[in-house]
């Protein structure tokens, strides 16, 4: 049993270029010392953990509290919130695992290590998964609330957003099992990569609709109030800045990982993309950054929400 090192070892076998390299072991990195290898040290690591572990923790609370927002848009934030805590505390508690057993303070024992780290790497894999699931879902919300204003509370019922949280934790918990389980096939990497890219389509194309309608709903009040052209361009600015922070956040954050991913199918051995895989642990810290901006996007512009934070 390899000696574990103070490194974020999320879904530890895809931080490998060869299925046959150790589950808790290094990557085999076949790069020359040309590679720029950005170092993560792991007390910002644990910060950024902890401050995401803050924010998603007081918009669970909130939510909770507050029946006002007890709705389904509220309701898919709230799962947000509890799968962005889920990748923090599950990274978090890795890395002080690892830095324990770096310090002696635990005992390396070899069965007990590989069921904790089995066990990490499915909640790291489940809580990444439903939190993909969940950006969907809040996007879908926000569609069926612009385009099917008048038929949003009959189509959009507590019942079904119900049925739908439990469905993606559910599969996002299968899939994950399978996934760790499975992990040297390429087809499984494959699909991960697939629900990815998926994703990001789904939102580009739901916020870039929304967008071109609110824009044209700008036009008519302009036409309506016989306001000034630059009025239209400057909410058509504001549109473009928002559709930007939240599809360019989600693609910086999400997109390196699952480049990752991608290379370890295309070419694992070029040393070309072995420069890539030195900088696993950055691109876990894009995911834990990602943790942080969440509740930036989604839950604290709620005026609502806000003003609840205040009281808890």
């Amino acid at each position: 049993m390899p000696v574990l090192r103070p490194q974020r070892q999320l879904l530890s076998p895809l931080n490998s270029t060869s299925p046959a390299t150790p589950r808790l072991g290094l990557a085999t990195n076949q790069t020359g010392p040309q590679c720029l290898e950005v170092s993560v040290p792991e007390g910002l690591f644990l910060s950024l953990g902890l401050v995401s572990l803050v924010e998603n923790v007081l918009v669970v609370a909130a939510i909770i509290k507050n029946r006002n927002l007890h709705s389904p848009m509220y309701y898919f934030i709230c799962c947000l919130a509890v799968s962005d805590l889920l990748v923090s505390v599950s990274n978090v508690l890795e890395t002080a695992v690892m830095l324990l057993l770096e310090a002696g303070a635990l005992a390396p024992r070899a069965a007990v290590v590989q069921q904790l780290d089995d066990v990490i790497d499915v909640l790291i894999c489940s809580s990444m998964v439903s939190s993909l699931c969940f950006l969907g879902a809040i996007a879908v919300d926000r569609y069926i609330s612009i385009f099917y204003a008048l038929r949003y509370h009959s189509l959009v019922t507590l019942a079904r957003a119900w049925r739908a949280i439990v469905a993606i934790w559910v599969a996002s918990s299968l899939a994950s099992t399978l996934f760790i389980a499975y992990y040297d096939h390429t087809a499984v990497l494959l699909c991960l990569v697939g629900f990815f890219v998926a994703m990001l389509a789904l939102m580009a194309v739901l916020y870039v609709h929304m967008l071109a309608r609110a824009c044209q709903h700008a036009r008519g009040i302009a036409r309506v109030h016989k306001r000034q052209r630059s009025t239209q361009q400057g909410f058509g600015l504001k549109g473009a800045a928002t559709l930007t922070i939240l599809l360019g956040t989600f693609f910086l954050c999400w997109g390196p990982f699952f480049l990752h991913l991608s290379l370890i199918v295309f070419c694992p051995q070029h040393p070309t993309c072995g420069c890539i895989f030195k900088n696993f642990n950055l691109f876990l810290t894009l995911i834990i950054c990602n943790a942080i901006v969440d509740p930036l996007v989604y839950a604290f512009r709620s005026q609502e929400l806000r003003k609840t934070l205040q009281e808890v």
